[in-house]
């Protein structure tokens, strides 16, 4: 069996990946904290194999990898939530470029060769003009936060390391992706959760919301987790992949969808708390190269994916 790490698996996508890992036979294991919640991977936990380490701790990378040494390893774990990196920027630059840097130097210190996936995003992209839509790799970078640079630090130094040392890294860009177990702090996610206890009588009938004239092209996260598996199987080490709907979705017309997925009548209120300092306006990506080299292809429309996400809330509130 082969044998693959991911680094954050409790996570979203983390436990999706899991999933299809399991299903198509590999061999998993799993890098958690003490204060990981494994919510997500408990009902596969006695499939899996989990060890403690962290993105900060170098040496506990090295003592898992020379362990384990793993076939693949798909490094997803990162600080992830974009308005976090305004309220604690050096935590987020240490957690997605620190900690990158020390899972590749893990690598070099086992003297294993493995293929490893690294979940860039197209955060990086930032100020997008409406010319250069959808976008392709080829699109200039100019991140409006400083998740998005400390993404960028993350893609660069998969460049830089496949080209320095011949590690064999495969960067993708992900766009938006949205689905079941996801965070209530994201824009789908925090929508449906609101829906849900509204729907439960536990709260007012109002949503509260931050923009919604921003358009951003979203993915279900179980057909992003396929593409991450076919990135380490079929993609070029060292090359760049977006991986992305190509639909733009208003988030006006997503949060409309969700009330219609109700009964109730529900009102709309703005929440200066949720405005950034800076949006990005337009994520429209373009997945050709990716699907060129993959055949792959999305198929969970968003309806559904929204329909899912909708019940894994009111499931759990």
């Amino acid at each position: 069996m082969k044998k693959a790490l991911i680094t954050g698996i409790t996570g979203f996508a983390g436990s999706h990946l899991a999933e299809l890992l399991l299903k198509e036979g590999y061999e998993v294991y799993g890098t958690t904290r003490p204060r990981s919640k494994t919510e997500h991977i408990d009902h596969i936990r006695d499939q899996l194999t989990l060890f403690d380490a962290d993105l900060v701790d170098s040496h506990s990378l090295y003592t898992v990898l020379a362990e384990i040494k793993p076939d693949f390893i798909f490094h997803l774990a990162a600080q992830a939530f974009v308005p976090t990196s305004w309220s604690s920027p050096a935590t987020t630059m240490e957690a997605n470029v620190i900690g990158t840097i020390h899972l590749f130097e893990a690598v070099r210190r086992a003297k294993i060769d493995p293929v490893i996936q690294i979940a860039c995003s197209s955060e990086e992209y930032g100020l997008v003009h409406k010319d250069e839509t959808p976008i392709n790799e080829k699109n200039e970078l100019r991140p409006l936060s400083t998740y998005a640079v400390s993404k960028i630090g993350m893609d660069f130094l998969g460049y830089q390391y496949f080209k320095s040392y011949g590690i064999r890294i495969i960067r993708t860009r992900g766009f938006n992706h949205t689905g079941p177990r996801q965070g209530d702090v994201y824009v789908c996610s925090t929508f449906a959760k609101q829906v849900a206890l509204i729907e439960a009588g536990k709260t007012k009938p109002v949503i509260k919301v931050g923009n919604l004239e921003s358009y951003r092209d979203f993915t279900d996260v179980r057909d992003i987790v396929r593409a991450y598996l076919l990135a380490v199987e079929k993609c070029e080490p060292g090359d760049v992949y977006n991986i992305a709907g190509e639909k733009a979705w208003k988030i006006k017309d997503v949060l409309e969808m969700l009330r219609k997925l109700s009964k109730k009548e529900i009102t709309i209120e703005e929440d200066p708390a949720r405005m950034r300092p800076s949006d990005v306006e337009l994520l429209i990506g373009d997945a050709t190269k990716f699907k060129n080299k993959t055949g792959w292809k999305m198929e969970i429309p968003f309806e559904q994916t929204l329909q899912d996400l909708l019940d894994y809330w009111r499931a759990r509130v």
